[in-house]
């Protein structure tokens, strides 16, 4: 981060209009550099279980890799990344293992599963990881980018044959998700790696903010809100003026000099 550039940081999660329970969860762990939205599902209060479960799993992973970095884990290193990088992986792996033996043992929970989309700041920029459909932006010099890619059944489809935008808009399955945490016992984990420049602002949001909310607009409000608090507000009254079909989380991280 150049050691100049502070973080300003806020969230908010709401349980839209449609639906009568909040599935999301979101934790903002300064100490850590560490911010988090998870999207469960599974019905029956067994999504925000996973959710919580994959916040919680997260954080004390954290917490207990922080004064040791020796420290024994439970996954193998992959030689080909840092450090910080594995140990952000290694947290997610971790939280989905948890959640899927979590699921196996309580029939109650059978097939809960949650997304995860985390950024985590370090020296030097910030690493990006999910998995599932919940996002993360980046709004710079007045535009807004995608920086991660979901793992929906739509976004597969996209990808092997191009879709018109009315087969896109028509598509009967947008919700299905082809990757979450809980499913298997096993997970592929996502990442990317950041350099945030003064004044970006990096947005993590559930698919209760994405859908609803077009990118423009989120770009709009997180470049007019007097601050990010307001900003997070506005993006889920916007979402829930927009129909506000389901739960809707938003985390704004800005680097500012």
């Amino acid at each position: 981060m150049g050691g100049s550039l502070k973080i300003e940081v806020a969230g908010e999660t709401n349980v839209g209009m449609k639906r009568n329970h909040n599935e999301d969860n979101f934790s903002i762990i300064e100490e850590s550099g560490l911010y988090i939205v998870a999207d469960g599902m599974g019905g029956h209060a067994s999504g925000e279980v996973a959710s919580k479960m994959a916040v919680d799993a997260m954080h004390e992973f954290f917490v207990a890799t922080a004064g040791d970095p020796e420290r024994t884990w439970p996954y193998k290193m992959d030689r080909s990344k840092g450090y910080e990088e594995n140990r952000l992986i290694t947290g997610i792996k971790l939280a989905n293992l948890r959640i899927y033996e979590s699921s196996q043992r309580d029939s109650r929970q059978r097939g809960m599963g949650t997304t995860i989309v985390t950024i985590f700041a370090v020296e030097d920029g910030v690493y990006i990881a999910h998995v599932g459909d919940s996002r993360v932006y980046r709004a710079r010099d007045g535009k807004i980018e995608q920086l991660t890619e979901d793992h929906s059944l739509l976004n597969d489809y996209i990808k092997m044959k191009r879709l018109t935008a009315e087969e896109i808009a028509n598509f009967p399955h947008k919700n299905v998700i082809v990757r979450a945490l809980g499913m298997k016992d096993t997970v592929k984990v996502d990442t990317r790696f950041e350099q945030p420049k003064a004044n970006d602002t990096y947005l993590l949001c559930s698919d209760g903010l994405s859908g609803p909310v077009s990118d423009p607009e989120m770009l709009e409000i997180v470049s007019h809100a007097p601050d990010l608090k307001s900003a997070a507000t506005s993006l889920i009254e916007r979402a829930n003026a927009n129909g506000g079909p389901d739960n809707i989380t938003v985390i704004l991280a800005r680097w500012v000099a």
